[in-house]
């Protein structure tokens, strides 16, 4: 077994001076290799110090061309959207004070003088939050103008985590399929916006369109079902007060 030795130690014995030879081989043996592989990696290094330094620049570049975008471009783009998206907002109220107008309707889609309308937003502050927006309003209102394709196409471009919204806009989409004679369609985005939010507010309203559209699809039994989810689920909506009608209708075309 290998010993501590004193550093100016001298081997007295013949096995002892071999030990102490194999231990400074192994050691230099060690050193050896360990200068072999540095050496290695060095040369490797300036073999293609080229290649290192261009990667190296490219993730700097891409990295300070991000950190400019964001705060030279994309931030300042966000602002200017929001004051657009907030002038265009108050035509979009304006449009809907008392009975929807069409001219005003179309106002708030295409804007007037200096201020943007939704189209505008969306078209010039693409990838912002404020066109994202935009496409819910202008998806609502070509829903009003009875432009039900254009309807679809925009409310379907928008996106959102406000699951109340999201129900909203997947619902309209569903009154445009309706609109548009596609029957199947409008009840298969009436049950989405009924799965994308549970609350008292949309969930039995769209649950009563789909019930009734099921109705005309010839499918009372889905109808039956989404009536008593109505019934039960949402005793205190207003769509419950009517609720045992419709139950008696699609209880009566069960099969």
């Amino acid at each position: 077994m290998a010993t501590y030795k004193k550093r100016g130690y001298k081997p007295n014995t013949k096995s002892e001076a071999i030990e102490a030879l194999e231990q400074s081989s192994t050691t230099a043996g060690v050193f050896n290799t360990l200068d072999e592989t540095a050496s290695k990696t060095e040369m490797w290094v300036i073999k293609n110090q080229r290649y290192i330094y261009a990667i190296v620049a490219t993730v700097a570049i891409v990295l300070l061309g991000f950190l400019g975008y964001r705060k030279f471009i994309s931030e300042p783009l966000a602002a200017e959207a929001s004051n657009e998206l907030y002038a265009a907002q108050q035509l979009f109220d304006t449009a809907f004070v008392g009975s929807p107008q069409d001219s005003l309707l179309t106002l708030a889609l295409e804007g007037e003088d200096s201020k943007s309308g939704m189209l505008g937003i969306i078209e010039n502050y693409g990838g912002t939050d404020s066109a994202n927006l935009a496409n819910y309003y202008a998806g609502v209102l070509y829903l009003n103008l009875k432009d039900y394709p254009n309807a679809i196409k925009y409310l379907s471009d928008f996106n959102t985590d406000d699951l109340l919204l999201d129900a909203i806009a997947k619902g309209a989409i569903g009154d445009a399929f309706v609109q548009l004679d596609q029957l199947n369609e409008g009840l298969d985005y009436y049950i989405r916006a009924v799965e994308s939010s549970d609350n008292d507010f949309t969930s039995p309203m769209f649950l009563s369109k789909a019930g009734q559209l099921a109705l005309q699809l010839d499918k009372a039994d889905l109808a039956l079902t989404y009536f008593e989810r109505i019934k039960n689920e949402f005793p205190s909506s207003t769509e419950a007060s009517t609720i045992d009608v419709l139950l008696g209708k699609a209880s009566a075309l069960v099969k």
